[in-house]
Protein backbone atom coordinates (compact mmCIF):
# COMPACT_ATOMS: atom_id res chain seq x y z
CA UNK A 1 0.00 0.00 0.00
CA UNK A 2 1.26 3.45 -0.92
CA UNK A 3 0.25 6.71 0.76
CA UNK A 4 1.23 9.98 -0.87
CA UNK A 5 1.20 13.30 0.94
CA UNK A 6 2.66 16.77 0.86
CA UNK A 7 0.66 18.43 -1.86
CA UNK A 8 -0.81 21.87 -1.52
CA UNK A 9 -1.05 25.37 -2.93
CA UNK A 10 2.19 27.19 -3.67
CA UNK A 11 3.17 30.26 -5.62
CA UNK A 12 5.23 30.03 -8.76
CA UNK A 13 8.95 29.60 -8.05
CA UNK A 14 8.08 28.06 -4.71
CA UNK A 15 8.88 24.58 -3.43
CA UNK A 16 7.06 21.53 -2.16
CA UNK A 17 8.18 18.14 -0.95
CA UNK A 18 5.99 15.16 -1.63
CA UNK A 19 6.29 11.96 0.35
CA UNK A 20 5.09 8.47 -0.41
CA UNK A 21 5.07 5.98 2.43
CA UNK A 22 4.90 2.30 1.64
CA UNK A 23 3.79 -0.54 3.81
CA UNK A 24 5.52 -3.90 3.86
CA UNK A 25 8.99 -5.23 4.46
CA UNK A 26 10.32 -5.39 0.93
CA UNK A 27 10.29 -1.70 -0.02
CA UNK A 28 13.98 -1.76 -0.93
CA UNK A 29 13.29 -4.25 -3.70
CA UNK A 30 10.87 -1.94 -5.51
CA UNK A 31 11.48 0.57 -8.23
CA UNK A 32 9.48 3.69 -7.48
CA UNK A 33 7.97 6.30 -9.71
CA UNK A 34 6.20 9.63 -9.44
CA UNK A 35 3.54 10.41 -11.99
CA UNK A 36 1.27 13.37 -12.45
CA UNK A 37 -1.97 14.09 -14.22
CA UNK A 38 -3.23 17.56 -14.94
CA UNK A 39 -6.90 18.23 -15.69
CA UNK A 40 -7.71 17.21 -19.23
CA UNK A 41 -4.28 15.74 -19.82
CA UNK A 42 -2.83 12.28 -19.86
CA UNK A 43 -0.86 10.94 -16.97
CA UNK A 44 2.87 11.45 -17.36
CA UNK A 45 5.90 10.00 -15.69
CA UNK A 46 7.76 12.66 -13.72
CA UNK A 47 10.62 10.86 -12.00
CA UNK A 48 11.82 7.39 -11.13
CA UNK A 49 14.21 5.92 -8.63
CA UNK A 50 15.15 2.29 -8.89
CA UNK A 51 16.01 -0.15 -6.14
CA UNK A 52 19.68 0.73 -6.55
CA UNK A 53 19.07 4.45 -6.21
CA UNK A 54 19.40 5.31 -9.88
CA UNK A 55 17.18 8.19 -10.94
CA UNK A 56 15.60 9.50 -14.10
CA UNK A 57 13.47 12.54 -14.84
CA UNK A 58 11.10 13.89 -17.42
CA UNK A 59 12.73 16.67 -19.40
CA UNK A 60 10.15 19.13 -18.12
CA UNK A 61 11.34 18.75 -14.53
CA UNK A 62 15.06 18.11 -14.89
CA UNK A 63 17.07 20.45 -12.74
CA UNK A 64 14.03 21.40 -10.66
CA UNK A 65 12.78 18.14 -9.15
CA UNK A 66 14.74 15.59 -7.15
CA UNK A 67 13.55 12.10 -6.31
CA UNK A 68 15.04 10.22 -3.38
CA UNK A 69 14.23 7.30 -1.14
CA UNK A 70 14.81 6.25 2.44
CA UNK A 71 14.53 2.49 2.61
CA UNK A 72 14.73 2.53 6.41
CA UNK A 73 11.54 4.61 6.44
CA UNK A 74 9.89 2.86 3.48
CA UNK A 75 9.45 6.27 1.92
CA UNK A 76 10.16 7.92 -1.41
CA UNK A 77 10.28 11.68 -1.80
CA UNK A 78 9.88 14.18 -4.59
CA UNK A 79 11.48 17.53 -3.88
CA UNK A 80 10.01 20.11 -6.23
CA UNK A 81 11.70 23.48 -6.63
CA UNK A 82 11.16 26.44 -8.92
CA UNK A 83 7.60 25.32 -9.42
CA UNK A 84 5.74 26.53 -12.47
CA UNK A 85 2.03 26.94 -13.09
CA UNK A 86 2.26 24.04 -15.54
CA UNK A 87 3.36 21.74 -12.71
CA UNK A 88 -0.18 21.92 -11.36
CA UNK A 89 -1.53 18.35 -11.25
CA UNK A 90 -2.44 15.42 -9.10
CA UNK A 91 0.76 13.60 -8.24
CA UNK A 92 0.85 9.85 -7.73
CA UNK A 93 3.51 7.48 -6.52
CA UNK A 94 3.77 3.99 -7.89
CA UNK A 95 5.87 0.89 -7.40
CA UNK A 96 7.04 -2.05 -9.42
CA UNK A 97 9.37 -4.89 -8.68
CA UNK A 98 12.08 -6.00 -11.07
CA UNK A 99 11.82 -7.44 -13.69
CA UNK A 100 8.27 -6.14 -14.06
CA UNK A 101 8.16 -3.20 -16.44
CA UNK A 102 4.69 -2.03 -15.48
CA UNK A 103 3.99 -0.10 -12.31
CA UNK A 104 1.76 -2.44 -10.36
CA UNK A 105 1.02 -0.62 -7.15
CA UNK A 106 -0.39 2.88 -6.95
CA UNK A 107 -1.05 5.35 -4.20
CA UNK A 108 -3.82 7.89 -4.11
CA UNK A 109 -3.00 11.25 -5.60
CA UNK A 110 -1.89 14.34 -3.79
CA UNK A 111 -2.90 17.61 -5.37
CA UNK A 112 -0.35 20.25 -6.24
CA UNK A 113 -1.55 23.67 -7.33
CA UNK A 114 0.91 26.32 -8.43
CA UNK A 115 -0.43 29.84 -8.67
CA UNK A 116 1.05 32.66 -10.72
Amino acid sequence: QLQASGGGLVQAWGSLRLSCAASGRTFSRYDMGWFRQAPGKERELVATINRSGGTDYADSVKGRFTVSRDNAKNTVYLEMNSLKVEDTADYYCAAKIWPTTVYTYWGQGTEVTVSS
